[in-house]
């Protein structure tokens, strides 16, 4: 095997591992392409620039992802070709490769081709979806064993090709549920899809299949952030986004949609209501207790999550209940010593600062340690548009979308020109995405929005601070430092209209400057001086 080949199924390995959310996906896809590589945005997916295994099965590949299934097959089959494909492959690194890239032809030929909703849906499958994911698994199972009909130290037994039929329908799976749950393209929106699909899988996708895909439920995950934010969005792309076994026998998946994903709002009830809904409780065990109740606990299916939601409400006895489960797995329903196992996993969320909420002896130290063992914390809308204005004009059509089922000629740009004329460019949105849902859904209705804070009202009836609007966010530790640093790099831009002046300022190179600079924000600011 030649030195190109090598290193096209090193590349083509590596683009199959690495985190699809990440800018080394699009590097990679450049370095193999070459200037046959589709322009892409290096920031972030659009709805334009999806990948492969983000595309609807109507839609049909990328030119990008055309080319490079063409170019992972010349490879494999490269390998197989060869006369040494009848011994082992003896290279480690070589034997990886390998596997990586038959995994990366794999996906892309049998599961993104079809939705990812009928391999595994959110629903019972009818008979014509049993029957689809019964034909797809026959298709992955024949060019399975055909690819690894060499000694490339992985086994061909039909229950490792169920396995990775798993792995490879959850990818594309996760890949929905995040790019379709979280809506937004701005740099903190793409970082924040990229912490998620690590939260599911981890930062090695190939260790994650080998080993760490029974063992992630075990994992809890705090998600943190301004209310408002979508908090709960991003526990369901978590929570729907889980490993479900594949029974090559049954030739089903083992998906049960309603134990998926059980969601709980703790600040909407009472301790004692709490403890009932998630531990379930005994006949007899107080006033009311008629019959045995399962909880949600035993609910929840071992794919699936409980969520938690304003974690930071729970009260201290509570705690220590719930700090059991996270930490032994185990539990009693109310009025029982018998323990039973927990199977799932835990995600929780809050919009309160912990640390505080600790040091007022409100949440248990011990607690927050179990809960954040995986840790997310959601951007501001302030951030996001920040970083990228044009994305206002975005979500406000993914929300005409989703409240009116349609999108009227003309009434994203009305509105989003109503928002720019009346609360300005630098507005606060103070209840982030929650409050732009508020503001289309009365603009549509009288064509008007009245803020519950101006800025002669704000939150703490104070002055207005002498610095840039946007300077507020970071003062309330709700900007990212590359966000602050784009931002001030564009503000002193517009102010001195020389990189180099700005270089001398900042002490950075001015070609550093010069890609800080937001264009967008740019005229803005511009406007402004």
């Amino acid at each position: 095997m030649n030195a190109k080949t090598t290193k096209l199924l090193r590349s083509i390995s590596r683009l199959a591992n690495c985190n699809p959310f990440s800018p080394l996906r699009f590097k990679i896809e450049k370095e193999i392409l070459g200037s046959k590589c589709e322009p892409l945005d290096a920031v972030a997916w659009n709805r334009n620039t999806r990948l492969g295994d983000a595309e609807r099965s109507d839609e049909g590949d990328r030119p990008n992802v055309i080319q490079l299934k063409a170019l992972a097959t010349q490879a494999v089959d490269a390998i197989r070709k060869t006369p040494s494909a009848s011994g082992p492959l003896v290279r480690a690194d070589l034997r990886n490769d390998y596997w990586n890239t038959v995994m990366y032809l794999l996906l892309y030929r049998h599961i993104t081709q079809v939705p990812a909703g009928v391999l595994s849906s959110p629903n019972k499958p009818n008979k014509k979806q049993r029957e689809t994911i019964k034909q797809t698994w026959l298709a992955f199972w024949n060019e399975y064993q055909l690819m690894l009909d060499i000694d490339c130290g992985y086994p061909v037994a039909i229950q490792t090709a169920a396995h990775y039929f798993a792995c490879l329908t959850q990818v594309h799976r996760a890949f929905f549920n995040i790019f379709d749950f979280i809506l937004g393209e701005s740099r903190p929106i793409a970082e924040l899809r990229g912490k998620v699909w690590e939260s599911i899988f981890t930062c090695d996708l190939h260790r994650y299949h080998e080993s760490l895909f029974a063992r992630m439920r075990d994992l809890s995950t705090l998600i943190t952030g301004p209310s408002g934010t979508g908090k709960e969005l991003i526990a369901r792309a978590i929570g729907l986004s889980q490993y479900v076994p594949f029974d090559p026998k049954t030739q089903q998946f083992d998906f049960t949609p309603d134990r998926e994903f059980l969601p709980l709002n703790l600040s909407a009830l009472s301790p004692t209501l709490i403890e009932s809904e998630l531990f379930g409780h005994h006949q007899g065990a107080f006033t009311g207790a008629v019959a045995n109740r399962t909880g949600w606990l035993e609910t929840c299916s071992p794919h699936g999550a409980v969520f938690l939601d304003e974690i930071g409400e729970l009260d201290l006895s509570l705690q220590v209940k719930l700090l059991r489960v996270v930490q032994e797995r185990t539990y009693c329903r109310i009025g029982e010593t018998k323990l039973r196992p927990f199977l799932g996993k835990i995600i929780a969320a809050t919009n309160r600062d912990i640390p505080t909420e600790i040091a007022a002896g409100r949440f248990r130290e011990d607690f927050y340690f179990r809960l954040c063992t995986d840790r997310i914390e959601t951007p501001s809308l302030r951030a996001q548009l920040d970083d990228r204005p044009s994305d206002l004009s975005w979500l406000v059509t993914a929300i005409v979308k989703r409240q009116l089922k349609t999108l009227p000629n003309g009434l994203v740009d009305e509105i989003t020109g109503w928002i720019q004329q009346k609360l300005g460019a630098e507005y606060p949105w103070s209840g982030n995405i929650r409050e732009l849902e508020q503001c289309v859904s009365s603009y549509i209705i009288r064509r008007d929005y009245k803020p519950l804070f101006t800025s002669s009202t704000s939150k703490s009836n104070a002055a207005a601070p002498p610095y840039p609007a946007w300077l507020e966010q970071p003062t309330v530790g709700q900007m990212t430092a590359d966000t602050l640093l784009r931002r001030y790099c564009t503000w002193l831009y517009a102010q001195h209209a020389s990189y180099e002046k700005v270089s001398k300022i900042l002490l950075l190179d001015r070609r550093t400057v010069k890609a800080k600079v937001i264009p967008e924000l740019l005229k803005q600011f511009q406007r402004r001086v």
